[in-house]
């Protein structure tokens, strides 16, 4: 059964790297917000944005989150472009958000893949 928005749920893999039981190579942190390398990149940029509140879907969000996804959609420009994206418009950056089952989803804690880099990437 997966739990709805809470604050930590202790047996989410990104909770706890949040909580820093689980180590990440950091990008970036705020009170609301983490970002982390992905551990198994698709491109030469890969990182994962996602809110520090458990929140386990995309298909979860009500309108009391606008704000927050606002702040990680402006977020993810300033990220991409620090992490070593090609600026806009030659360069640019691809996201992905798998939602469910159906959606390729494989952990409950909402997260935003960015992507970028120099092309043939491995995957996406």
């Amino acid at each position: 059964m997966i739990e709805h928005v809470v604050d930590h749920d202790p047996d989410c893999l990104f909770c706890k790297i949040v909580a820093g039981k689980i180590p990440s190579k950091l990008v970036y942190q705020d009170d609301e917000l983490y970002a982390f390398h992905d551990i198994h990149p698709w491109a030469p940029v890969h990182f994962l944005i996602i809110p520090k509140l458990h929140i386990p879907s995309m298909a979860l969000l009500t309108d009391d989150h606008a704000g927050l996804m606002g702040r990680m959609m402006t977020l993810v420009p300033k990220l991409a472009l620090q992490e070593g994206c090609n600026p806009y418009p030659a360069g640019g950056f691809r996201m992905l958000c798998n939602t469910g089952a159906e959606g390729a989803q494989e952990v409950h804690h909402l997260h935003i893949h960015v992507m970028g880099g120099p092309r043939p990437w491995l995957r996406g």
